[in-house]
């Protein structure tokens, strides 16, 4: 599913135009990236929590050369989904629908 299609399935639950629909994602999608880059875990109730996890340096290995490759720490965005969430999507991967 591409954010046109999310967008469009919004629009037509709403009733309002897929330009102003996607014009919110954009906003939501700022606003999470934004207080992400300033280290803010987001949480949204029954959906998930977003939040920015220190990843260690570590020794990595380039496969076509074989070699050993330093990788230097960094930050991740990581997504923990809802309890909810996670229910539904077990109950739809086992065909209880």
């Amino acid at each position: 599913m591409t954010k046109a299609d999310i967008a469009q399935n919004i629009a037509r639950a709403t009733g309002l135009t897929q330009t102003d629909t996607a014009a919110v994602i954009d906003g939501f999608i700022e606003a999470v990236s934004a207080a992400l880059e300033q280290g803010e875990r987001v949480e949204i109730r029954g959906f998930g929590t977003f939040r920015v996890v220190q990843r260690a340096a570590r020794t990595g290995r380039n496969p076509r050369a074989g070699t050993h490759v330093e990788i230097p720490p960094r930050c991740a965005p990581t997504f923990k989904p809802s309890r909810e969430i996670r229910e539904r999507v077990n109950r739809r991967s086992q065909g209880q629908a």
